[in-house]
């Protein structure tokens, strides 16, 4: 009685169980040796006979198994033997005989005068009496105290739920319920091999059900991205399922099962479960016929698009989704993260090692430095998960290194052959008989405008695009390519000007090309660093390029007034007004040819015009032509002065000078010519010198030619005075110090 009693209340208390393992015999007795010690117990009673009789009305339930009848049972078919294909065997094994289920309907009234030893729970659930999920730390039914309330609680417990078997966990496949299905497995498990008094479910029928249960649950799996929006319970499902498994890997570990018994145990699925997603990923990163094709792309930018595009749209998956239904320590996220970018980056790294075309070397550097790194993180929930990863680059930093090199070279080559291409367009087009076309009013060169600077320009923000050391670099290699090809241009240029005064259309050409020094000095000025050697080298060679261009231009216009200056002291400042209006004419016919100057050229010309125009004026002033006594005349010819100053100063401002400078000389010149008194004549000296300090002694004593009652003493005294008084004076602008006296 004492064996029966320690028997029941191992069958109730499961809890105090030693944990079963796969493959080997459980340490508790089946079912049914509980049933038939009892039975033996009754017996030794006194109602041996009356215990047999009822124990031989159980023994259809006790041979109908949850895979069929042991062998030998007339009527029903042999599945004890081996399953090949576990789903097929499993379904076609069902026996032909009344079910288990059948029986146990048809005997449970008779049955309920028996014990029952209640099945075993798994530590990580317990099946209920429908078959579903029931969670994790229900606790048995406590029963009374005592043999007798030992019986009624298992009993009661028969009459509440039948035992599991392999028909009732393939049903609940059909069902894809999956969970149900593995709480099933892992109860059988408990019960599974044989003992003397009979037969129980095999380990090897349970193992061909759960290689089905496997199977099913792990493709579900395998496609939790595509599932997690379109069936997210049954994704639920395999996950339950897998924590399920790993949950009783755990109990077998912890409990220090011998050796033997831990054949099919642990299941280590968690490990299945990282291989199926590492499988996942690669047929999802692999499959581009989802990523729709992008014109002018190749091969390798279409796998980087849709490689990106899909990890990208995965991940917020994951993150959103997927992430929720595991426990913590499945780290789901990081796994699933570290999967895409590994294969992201052998694939990277596979295209890098290869022989690439220019534009993919771009596109795959674009991806490693810019969009890999700021695209993904875009999506604030997918930028903080992200955050919490290191993932790193998507290539080696030597293999980056060798690869923005090759880019680098590639664009310098790139760069230098459009420039040169340019410069033998621009060099032919000159020679043409054709006049350069105009832009808002101003002659241009339209080859040189557009496609030198923004091939230049547009080199340098693809490679600040990718990044900005690497748009630094070839800035600085550009700007060297600039610097030769100017200085080329300047070569071809000046031979241009000696060669081709006889050109139709030599000086629209000469102002198209110093309107073109306009558009390389903005470039250069707004993105050429200060510390690149190159910016003041380009720089140079564009002063020299429009000096030497306007030099040219104003020439002939030099040329023309020359004659016309000489006629003042021809005619002993006689008829002055004319000719002043003679000069003005002469030079606006010139200056309106001048318009089709961009403004930052056309001002300094106009400068450059009214400096020579007051210049040439002192100059006939300093010729020592006339000499004057008579106060009257002396007079008369400040007056002339004055006017044909206030007349050139009227028409240079009307034509853009801002040489204000130039504006006081020779009033100046007039008053010192008017005043007769020496100690005036002398202030007005110093005035003259204070707002001219480069005019010397030798100017002012071929200017006081002029006054000619002036003595010796008094010239020499005012000679003197000027010589003390721009002794330590530096010129500030030279007009005096260019002019030349015999």
């Amino acid at each position: 009685m004492d064996l029966f009693r320690a028997e029941a209340a191992q069958a109730e208390f499961p809890k105090q169980r030693a944990p079963c393992e796969v493959g080997s015999p459980p340490p508790c007795r089946p079912l049914i040796a509980v049933l038939f010690r009892y039975s033996a117990a009754s017996a030794a009673a006194g109602s041996r006979r009356t215990a047999r009789r009822k124990m031989m009305k159980m023994l259809p339930f006790f041979q109908s198994g949850p895979i069929g009848i042991r062998n030998g049972t007339a009527g029903c078919s042999d599945v004890n033997g081996q399953l090949e294909n576990p789903l097929a065997s499993v379904a076609e094994h069902i026996p032909a005989c009344p079910s288990g289920d059948e029986i146990w309907s048809k005997d449970q009234e008779k049955m309920s005068e028996r014990p029952e030893a209640a099945c075993r729970t798994s530590r990580a659930s317990s099946i209920t009496s429908n078959g579903s999920c029931a969670s994790a730390g229900e606790s048995p039914e406590k029963g009374k105290k005592g043999i007798k309330g030992i019986l009624t609680t298992a009993l009661k417990k028969m009459r509440k739920a039948k035992p599991p078997s392999i028909k009732q966990v393939i049903d609940l496949l059909e069902k894809q319920k999956l969970c149900d299905a593995v709480q099933h497995l892992i109860a059988l498990e408990k019960v599974s091999g044989k003992s003397e008094e009979g037969l129980t479910v095999t380990q090897q029928d349970i193992e061909s059900i759960c290689e089905v249960l496997k199977h099913k649950v792990f493709s579900v799996l395998k496609d939790s991205v595509l599932l997690a929006r379109t069936n997210p319970e049954l994704l639920q499902q395999a996950v339950d399922a897998l924590k399920e498994q790993e949950k009783e890997d755990q109990n077998c570990t912890s409990e220090n099962l011998p050796e033997q018994n831990m054949q099919f145990r642990p299941r280590k699925w968690k490990a299945l479960w990282t291989a199926t997603v590492k499988e996942s990923v690669d047929t999802r990163m692999k499959d581009t016929s989802h990523t729709p094709r992008t014109e002018n792309l190749s091969e390798v930018g279409q796998n980087l698009l849709h490689m990106g595009k899909t990890m990208k749209e995965d991940l917020m998956v994951v993150a959103q989704y997927i992430k929720q239904l595991y426990p913590p320590e499945f780290d789901v996220f990081r796994t699933y993260a570290e999967l895409y970018h590994h294969h992201f980056a052998s694939l990277a790294k596979k295209a890098a090692e290869s022989q690439l075309d220019d534009k993919d070397v771009y596109l795959l550097l674009s991806w490693v430095h810019n969009i890999y790194p700021k695209d993904m993180r875009k999506d604030r929930v997918l930028a903080e998960e992200l955050e919490k990863l290191e993932l790193g680059s998507l290539l080696p930093l030597s293999l980056s290194k060798e690869l923005e090199k090759k880019y680098l070279e590639s664009e310098e080559a790139t760069i230098k052959n459009v420039l040169t291409k340019c410069l033998e367009k621009e060099t032919q087009r000159w020679k043409e008989d054709k006049e350069p076309e105009k832009l808002n009013g101003h002659f241009q060169s339209e080859l040189l405008a557009i496609i030198v600077i923004q091939s230049i320009y547009n080199s340098q923000m693809r490679a600040r695009d990718i990044n900005a050391m690497l748009g630094e670099e070839l800035s600085c290699r550009l700007s060297t390519e600039l610097a030769g090809f100017l200085k080329s241009y300047k070569e071809a240029f000046e031979d241009f000007k000696e060669r081709g005064r006889k050109h139709i259309h030599y000086r629209p050409v000469l102002i198209a090309n110093i309107n073109n020094c306009c558009n390389f000095r903005d470039y250069t000025e707004k993105n050429i660093a200060e510390k690149d050697d190159n910016k003041e080298r380009i720089l140079s060679i564009l002063r020299d390029i429009e000096t030497s261009s306007e030099d040219v231009l104003l020439q002939q216009l030099f040329a023309q007034l020359k004659p016309i200056y000489k006629k003042f002291t021809e005619n002993k400042w006689e008829c002055s007004n004319e000719i002043m209006n003679e000069i003005i004419k002469t030079t606006s016919n010139h200056i309106s040819e001048l318009r089709t100057l961009k403004d930052p050229f056309y001002h300094p010309v106009v400068e450059k015009i009214h400096v020579r125009l007051v210049k040439d004026y002192i100059v006939r002033l300093l010729k020592k032509k006339v000499s004057m006594k008579s106060p009257t005349q002396q007079q008369n010819l400040a007056q002339s002065i004055s006017k044909n100053a206030a007349d050139l100063e009227a028409f240079c401002t009307s034509n853009g000078s801002k040489a204000t400078w130039l504006n006081s000389v020779l009033p100046k010149l007039a008053e010192i010519i008017r005043l007769q008194d020496t100690g005036a004549i002398k202030i007005e000296v110093a005035t003259l010198a204070t707002a001219y300090p480069d005019i010397r002694k030798r100017h002012l004593e071929a200017f006081l030619h002029i006054k000619a009652n002036l003595s010796r003493g008094e010239l020499k005294s005012i000679l003197g005075y000027l010589a003390d008084g721009t002794a330590s004076t530096p010129p500030s602008t030279p007009l005096f110090s260019s002019i030349n006296v015999s």
